[in-house]
């Protein structure tokens, strides 16, 4: 894995009131290894939901409730996400529309949980907005 990614992600996990990260790149290239291995050499609790594989999730999204989120994240993810020592993945984010607009709130009122999305292709999603 590129040191300079690795690197990026820890300065962006030290920063103080750290906005949700977006990591775009093509299908395959190792987005979501690379959180994954962060999580385990920084010892975080990854919390990882694809949300290909969980397009009811969208609904969820567009109540832009983070509290009402972060409850069905953590049911599908196994994972109590108010624990200290826990990082949101949100794989695959193109897929589900409303995720993107919801992590401005989950920013605005969850700001110590550390949030990463990753999707290939958010060129496009992003330009129909």
């Amino acid at each position: 894995m590129n040191r300079s990614q690795t690197r990026g992600l820890n300065d962006w996990f030290r920063s103080g009131r750290r906005k949700p990260l977006i990591l775009r790149g093509a299908r395959q290239v190792g987005k979501s290894t690379l959180v994954r291995r962060f999580a385990q050499a920084q010892s975080l609790h990854l919390a990882e939901v694809n949300l290909e594989r969980n397009l009811q999730l969208d609904d969820v999204f567009a109540t832009l409730r983070p509290e009402f989120i972060l409850r069905e994240l953590a049911a599908i993810a196994g994972v109590d996400l108010t624990a200290p020592g826990c990082l949101l993945f949100l794989d695959e984010v193109q897929e589900t529309p409303n995720a993107l607009p919801a992590l401005r709130y989950l920013y605005e009122e969850c700001s110590d949980l550390p949030v990463v999305a990753a999707g290939s292709l958010l060129e496009f999603t992003l330009s129909q907005r």
